[in-house]
C-alpha cells in the first residue's frame, strides 16, 4: 500500500488567538484579551471596474524617525516607535516604512524590505499594467490600537474621511502584528458600510477571520511579511493580483482566499511564534519582566502622545 504523503499536522495557519492567550496567561496576564467578534459583515460590491477606479493602500506600518531609536532589521521591540494617530503621505514619493511593532515575528520575518509589508510597487505595476485605474494621491497609516472603541470611534472615521476626500473608490489593507489584523479588520468593515469596497493582505487567518470581513488574502507567510517574500518581486505581484481579483470576483461578505506561495518547504517556523511549549522557565521570566517594562513605557508614552 503506498505512503500517505500527508504534511505534518502543525503545517497550517498559525493559530494566534490561542497561541497569544496562551503565552500571556503564562506571563502572569491572567485576563485574557477579547478579540473583536462580528457575526454579520457588510459588503459593498464594486461600482466600478477596477480599471476606472481609484485605489488606496492602508498599512499599520510607521514612518521612519531616526530621533525615535533603532527601528532596523534585528531592532527590539520600540515603544517610541510605535504612532497613535491616522497619518497620510504622498503616494508618488518612496517612503520608508518600518515595522517595530510588539508582536511581529522577529525570528523569522525579513525585517528589510519593505515590499514585504507595503506593496506600494506592486500596486504602482499595477497601474502600469492598467489593472486599476490610479493609485489614490495618498495612502493612509491606521494605528495598532487594542482599544477597539477608539479604533471604530476614533481613528476609522478618520481614515474615512481622508479616503473621501481623495476620491478612494476601493482600498487593499495590510496588518502586520496580531493587533494590527483587529484594526485593520474593523477598518475594513467600517470602509465598506461606508461604501467602499475593501480586502485585507494578511497573515493572521484566525484573527481576520473570527472578526468578519468581506475579503481576505490569506498568505501563511511570519507576521510582518504578509505582502510578499523577501527577494521576490514575482510574489509581490502574485499577491497584489490575487487581490485586486477577489476584489472583481467576490459574491458576497467572508470571502477568504489562501495564496499558493509557500514562505519555506520547511513549515517548522511555526512552531515558534509566542509557542510557550518551546520556552524555558528562565526564559519565560525574562519575557515577563520585558513585556511588563515594554508596557509601561508604552503607557507613558501614549499618554504623553495623546492624554489617555
Amino acid at each position: 500500500m503506498p505512503e500517505l504523503l500527508f504534511a505534518p499536522e502543525f503545517d497550517s495557519a498559525i493559530p494566534y488567538i490561542q497561541r497569544t492567550r496562551s503565552y500571556y496567561l503564562a506571563l502572569g496576564y491572567d485576563n485574557p484579551y477579547v478579540w473583536a467578534h462580528y457575526s454579520n459583515v457588510p459588503f459593498t460590491p464594486l461600482k466600478k471596474s477596477l480599471k476606472a477606479s481609484t485605489l488606496a493602500l492602508i498599512t499599520t506600518a510607521v514612518p521612519y524617525d531616526p530621533s525615535k531609536g533603532d527601528q532596523g532589521p534585528g531592532a527590539p521591540y520600540n515603544a517610541q516607535a510605535k504612532f497613535y494617530e491616522p497619518y497620510a503621505m504622498p503616494s508618488t514619493v518612496n517612503p520608508d516604512l518600518r515595522i517595530a511593532h510588539v508582536g511581529i515575528d522577529r525570528k523569522h520575518a525579513n525585517l528589510s524590505e519593505m515590499a514585504c509589508w507595503f506593496p506600494l510597487n506592486a500596486a504602482r505595476q499595477a497601474v502600469a499594467e492598467q489593472r486599476i485605474g490610479n493609485l489614490a494621491d495618498r495612502f493612509y497609516g491606521l494605528p495598532t490600537n487594542r482599544s477597539q472603541r477608539h479604533t471604530l470611534e476614533s481613528d476609522a472615521p478618520r481614515i474615512l474621511q481622508m479616503c473621501q476626500a481623495d476620491g478612494v473608490d476601493v482600498a487593499i489593507l495590510v496588518p502586520n502584528c496580531p493587533i494590527c489584523h483587529q484594526s485593520i479588520s474593523l477598518l475594513a468593515r467600517f470602509l465598506e458600510e461606508a461604501g467602499i469596497p475593501t480586502i485585507i493582505i494578511g497573515a493572521a487567518k484566525d484573527i481576520v477571520e473570527f472578526c468578519g470581513v468581506p475579503r481576505f488574502v490569506f498568505n501563511d507567510f511570519p507576521l510582518g511579511n504578509a505582502a510578499a517574500r523577501p527577494q521576490d518581486p514575482q510574489s509581490q505581484h502574485i499577491i497584489f493580483n490575487l487581490a485586486l481579483d477577489l476584489l472583481e470576483v467576490a459574491p458576497g461578505p467572508r470571502i477568504t482566499v489562501q495564496s499558493a506561495l509557500r514562505w519555506s518547504e520547511d513549515p517548522r517556523w511555526k512552531l515558534d511564534y509566542m509557542n510557550i511549549e518551546r520556552l524555558t522557565k528562565q526564559e519565560i521570566e525574562s519575557l515577563r519582566s520585558e513585556a511588563e517594562a515594554a508596557r509601561l513605557a508604552a503607557k507613558e508614552i501614549r499618554q504623553k502622545t495623546t492624554g489617555r
